[in-house]
């Protein structure tokens, strides 16, 4: 009898942010997203200058637990999530932890994209959801066997998930996902009139 398995298994986490850690107030969690992106200049003139739609505080601030108590209680949370994701993936830190790197908002206007890209010089990325209006784009996931695919003829529609070249997960507010650092990953066009308010974040090994 034939024997088929998988191999060299992807690992996505996928949580309510209230499992661990304190709780998270959403709105008092939005209502700060747009409170720093108000007043981050630095921020503003970046997103302009690069063409980057809507705001991000990537390129800008680097102490938002410092700013705002909710996001130092949302490091906390994240912190026993990426430890919780760290020990799904047998990760042998050698006594050592993974540690916040830097958190970042991202607000989405209608029409906004964010294209394919990893997260270099990290192990853990993620992100959490603060509004996610009706419509808001789901994030996307890339095969990252892709470039090895020569002259592999395309999936059906109806493959089993885990052999999809492409998996689309729509989280809701309050949802968490990790994922390592070097998965290829984007965020297609935001088709609400809504804005779309995430947090990321990377853990690195320290």
């Amino acid at each position: 009898m034939s024997n088929i398995k998988s191999l060299f298994v992807t690992r996505l986490y996928h949580a309510l942010l209230s499992e661990h850690g304190p709780a998270i107030d959403a709105a008092e969690m939005e209502a700060s997203c747009y409170a720093i992106a108000e007043d981050d200049e630095a921020g503003q003139d970046w997103c302009e200058e690069n063409g980057f739609p809507g705001y991000t505080s990537y390129a800008s601030l680097t102490d938002l637990p410092w700013r705002f108590p909710i996001f130092a209680d949302l490091v906390k949370s994240l912190d026993k999530h990426v430890m919780a994701f760290a020990e799904d993936a047998g990760f042998d830190l050698d006594g050592r932890k993974l540690v916040l790197e830097d958190l970042w908002i991202n607000i989405l206007p209608e029409g906004g994209t964010h294209s394919g890209h990893i997260h270099p010089h990290s192990v853990v990325s993620g992100t959490t959801y603060v509004a996610m209006p009706e419509g808001a784009s789901a994030i996307k996931f890339e095969d990252p066997r892709h470039a090895m695919m020569m002259a592999a003829p395309p999936r059906v529609k109806d493959v089993r998930e885990e052999m999809k070249p492409f998996i689309y997960i729509a989280p809701a507010v309050g949802d968490v996902l990790l994922w390592e650092s070097w998965l290829r990953h984007e965020v297609p066009m935001n088709m609400s009139e809504d804005e779309r308010v995430s947090v990321s974040f990377n853990y690195r090994w320290e």
